[in-house]
């Protein structure tokens, strides 16, 4: 018996773990392919049978992609609004998330509910009296509309999860910083700054891939080619030829997924660990 437990635990153990390989090079088969493509001749691109691995590879798809249109400005603008957007979404929602931890009153739950609860409101609600109020601004066709909001505490999900995390903090490292003297601000730069780096990486990541990817945000406020953005670029390069030069047009999107990916490859520890951490206590 115990031997026919044992191979029916291993055959279900092997079923799954093929199942789950099977699932993942599903997910990874779309990367895969604009990575070949990216390094193809135009004449290999729709071989059939697919050709997957490049002869001979070339990297003039990344110098050609690079010159059809200014996606170095674009990098720089994308990069610029990303270092500004994340910094201001972890400042702000971990200033609001502290104060929802730490602090208690008769009102903190009611407060905390309507917080969330705008997590159910569409952006696409706001969108219009939004771009009215920052045209009133004259912000359009600048990087404040993009930027500004996010020193605002405008993320609920990010609110959640680090108020989440600041919970599992004991409590008496309040009253140890209390008894010494330690103010409101100087308790969260000091103290729960520090022990909480793994939640503020894990919406720092979050953030980031957020303000990266903003399509619809920067195609709205932004107008001139000298404001755009990575993702407009690309939607622009899309829209112009198609088809006709793919090879060029994975290879810059190829490229302007290798920050994100670095980031993600170097915080990856802190970033499952702030996933896995969060929640604990409610």
């Amino acid at each position: 018996m115990g031997t026919t437990s044992k191979g029916r635990k291993i055959a279900a153990d092997a079923i799954r773990y093929a199942l789950m390989i099977i699932v993942g090079a599903l997910f990874v088969l779309p990367f895969a392919w604009m990575v070949s493509t990216s390094f193809k001749q135009p004449s290999q691109i729709y071989e059939i049978p697919l050709r997957w691995i490049p002869d001979p590879p070339t990297l003039q798809n990344f110098v050609q992609g690079w010159t059809v249109l200014p996606f170095g400005t674009y990098f720089a603008n994308t990069i610029l609004i990303t270092l500004l957007g994340t910094f201001g979404t972890v400042l702000s929602c971990g200033l609001v998330a502290y104060g929802f931890a730490k602090f208690r009153s008769r009102l903190s739950p009611i407060m905390f509910i309507l917080v969330i609860s705008t997590m159910m409101l569409p952006s696409q609600v706001t969108l219009i009296p939004t771009y009215m109020m920052f045209s009133q601004f004259r912000w359009v066709d600048t990087f404040m509309p993009l930027v500004v909001p996010q020193f605002f505490a405008v993320g609920a999900f990010y609110i959640f999860l680090l108020r989440q995390f600041f919970k599992t903090i004991p409590k008496e490292l309040d009253d140890a910083a209390l008894i010494d003297g330690c103010g409101s601000l100087r308790y969260f730069w000091q103290i729960i700054v520090p022990l909480s780096k793994p939640a503020m990486l894990t919406v720092a990541v979050f953030a980031a891939i957020n303000n990266w990817n903003d399509f619809l945000g920067q195609l709205i406020y932004l107008n001139s080619d000298a404001k755009y953005t990575v993702a407009i670029g690309l939607s622009f390069f899309n829209s112009k030829y198609g088809t006709q030069q793919m090879n060029l047009l994975m290879a810059v999107s190829l490229v302007s997924m290798l920050p994100l990916l670095a980031t993600f490859f170097f915080v990856q520890k802190h970033f499952v660990q702030g996933i896995a951490t969060t929640g604990i206590k409610g």
